[in-house]
């Protein structure tokens, strides 16, 4: 499959068994490059309907025919997700596809031109500039690969001749009828209207989206340059004084690239606003915050934080650890021990309780563990989040890889280790490890 840099490459299609995606498989196999480069399919399992079992059997009866080979998964949606099931469902759906996509091998997906006008009215009533209404592009990196949307100037109505034409079956979602959504709604009472009136109404909306796309290109170079122009040596800080130097206009858009870099949910239409308001004004020694679908952009003295949403280390918890694999924390962090198989005995993992003291590396005496994270300027928040680790006595050996005691420092340069204390990987924030090890020899 000839990719948007030329290379070819293996297509994975996205097979829900309804219309579009249907007649996009057909359209695909039908040409001998792609199935030589490798082509199969997946379908997505929801289990939201009475009906799923039967359209997975429709998937595998069609790819069947078709001699394609098709993965179907069966994924669970999280109801209570709070941003809706619909939601919900599209993020299971993409966490499948990402997980099934090989690296740089293609997804590809069936909307189409109508698909592409929806998305534009949905972006428009939610108040999006030239970003969001530039809606879904035919090309996008995506997961380890690429995605591609072969049909987004296609209107359905070519599609459903084409599937007439060469007797095609599908399945109709009877959730697709239901005007309680929005894209629904549009679909099914809006747009019918609009083309009453403006029969090319699909194809103009679908060209000012493009449009916008093309403004969303040229603003984003100098997105880039003003970014560079804030940012400290911390990717997730940005200078507050240095923002307030940008044109109110640019410092949106670097604040909106500067999320989309740290691979944080987009910032919602009111975000911005809430930043400018309640963070840029507020006082240097604030802790003031704006949160939004587990993402969260702090103030703090001259800087903007912003990471994903964490909760501050459960006083009660407690781990043996070892070093010999990365210890999962309660805050969705994780401790691993590199350059050495392990520590010499198992240590203490536990939150802070107050009081605590360390003696740092060249100093004779200890300090309280308060006042050096303060030194540091490490913030508040991150101080509820730190793992401290002490030895089977009780001492204080360090507080995540912020502070080392002279003990810890002194025996990570002799074994040439290094500890971290960083985000985990997705897969692994699931379980937590708790390997105690060895019995004891001495303590580093």
């Amino acid at each position: 499959m000839p990719c948007a840099d030329g290379a070819a490459r293996a297509v994975l299609v996205g097979l829900s068994g309804g219309l579009d995606s249907v007649v996009l498989l057909h359209l695909l196999a039908a040409q001998p490059s792609i199935r030589a480069a490798g082509l199969r399919a997946i379908h997505v399992h929801h289990g939201l309907q009475a009906a799923a079992g039967e359209w997975a059997a429709h998937c595998r009866a069609l790819c069947d025919a078709l001699g394609i080979p098709l993965q179907a998964v069966q994924v669970e949606v999280v109801r209570d997700a709070g941003s809706g099931l619909e939601a919900a469902a599209r993020e299971a759906r993409r966490h499948a596809f990402a997980e099934a996509l090989g690296d740089d091998e293609v997804l590809a997906l069936a909307h189409h031109r109508d698909d592409q006008a929806e998305t534009f009215l949905l972006r428009a009533l939610r108040a999006s500039g030239p970003d969001g209404l530039a809606a879904m592009q035919p090309w996008q990196r995506f997961a380890t690969g690429w995605l591609w949307r072969p049909l987004l100037g296609v209107p359905r109505t070519q599609l459903l001749a084409h599937a007439h034409e060469h007797d095609l079956r599908w399945i109709d979602d009877p959730s697709n009828d239901d005007t309680a959504h929005d894209r629904n709604f549009l679909r099914h009472r809006v747009l019918p209207l609009l083309r009453e009136r403006w029969p090319a109404a699909d194809a103009a909306l679908a060209r000012s989206a493009a449009l916008a796309a093309e403004a969303s290109m040229l603003l984003a170079d100098g997105d880039d340059d003003a970014l560079a122009t804030v940012r400290t040596l911390d990717p997730q800080v940005l200078s507050v004084a240095a923002l307030a130097s940008l044109p109110r206009a640019r410092r949106a858009r670097a604040l909106r690239r500067w999320v989309a870099t740290l691979g944080l949910p987009p910032l919602p239409a009111q975000g911005i606003e809430r930043i400018e308001a309640d963070l840029m004004a507020a006082a240097a020694d604030s802790d003031a915050s704006f949160e939004w679908h587990g993402a969260v952009v702090r103030r703090w003295r001259d800087l903007l934080h912003a990471g994903p949403r964490r909760e501050p280390m459960p006083s009660s918890w407690r781990a043996h650890w070892n070093g010999r694999g990365p210890l999962m924390l309660p805050t969705g962090m994780q401790l691993r021990l590199e350059g050495t198989d392990a520590f010499d005995a198992p240590l203490q993992v536990h939150a802070r309780q107050g009081g605590e003291r360390i003696r740092l590396p060249g100093r004779t005496h200890s300090h309280a563990l308060k006042h050096v994270l303060q030194a540091l300027g490490v913030p508040p928040w991150q101080r509820e989040q730190l793992p401290l680790l002490s030895d089977a006595a009780g001492t204080l050996l360090a507080a995540g890889d912020l502070v080392l005691s002279a003990q810890l420092d002194a025996w990570l340069r002799t074994h040439g280790a290094r500890l971290t204390w960083q985000s985990a990987p997705a897969s692994d924030r699931a379980r937590a490890v708790d390997d105690a090890g060895p019995a004891p020899h001495h303590r580093p």
